[in-house]
């Protein structure tokens, strides 16, 4: 094969590579805006703090669910989770109380980085999300988060399903992909934290 010829190849292989990132990072972009996720930051990485954080997820998940159930799209569930920010905030600190400890509690309603997930057989992109985001004391432990809108985050919610909701047939592909999007969820990830670190 002439040099032309191989040039010419590795153009059109390298259009159609280009082309098919392209429309992944748009299906990513879509996912990142249609679902609402809940994150919940430990005071350290002690097991005395993760375990904190797991009762504090328990409580706010038992008593809050309801919130999402009902929500019939994004911006319903976000204006629900601001109205309901401060409910949130006191049943976390009253449920680290319960636990003995002091630490101050922190709610809000933000838009924040996420790294690529996985939840479940569910495959969440790296990017910014819209997030109710809890804090506990120094906030310097690993987090623990789920999907808040569609309702992934209640044990009886079905998160295909309920997914299919709100994302395209090519989003679902997306997020419940494996092996053959590995390298394109790492290529998602790779140019969000350039983004994150240029722009934010």
């Amino acid at each position: 094969m002439k040099k032309t010829e191989k040039a010419l190849l590795f153009g059109l292989i390298l259009s159609i590579l280009v082309g098919s990132f392209s429309a992944f990072a748009s299906d990513c972009s879509a996912i990142r805006e249609s679902v609402l996720r809940l994150h919940i930051l430990a005071n350290s990485d002690s097991d005395e703090d993760q375990a904190l954080k797991l009762k504090v997820r328990d409580r706010i998940l038992e008593e809050t669910g309801d919130l999402f159930e009902n929500a019939s799209d994004l911006e319903n569930a976000e204006s629900s989770a601001a109205n309901s920010l401060e409910l949130v905030r006191s049943i976390a600190e009253d449920e680290v109380r319960k636990q003995g400890y002091d630490y101050p509690v922190r709610a809000e309603l933000c838009n924040m980085f996420f790294e690529t997930r996985q939840y479940d057989d569910i495959t969440m992109p790296a990017g910014r999300y819209d997030a109710v985001r809890i804090t506990i004391g120094e906030a310097k432990g690993h987090n623990w988060w789920c999907v808040l809108y569609p309702p992934m985050c209640i044990p009886a919610a079905q998160p295909k399903q309920e997914l299919g909701d709100v994302l395209t047939e090519d989003g679902m592909e997306v997020v419940t992909s494996k092996p053959k999007y590995e390298v394109r969820f790492a290529c998602v990830e790779l140019f969000e934290r350039i983004k994150e670190t240029l722009f934010h």
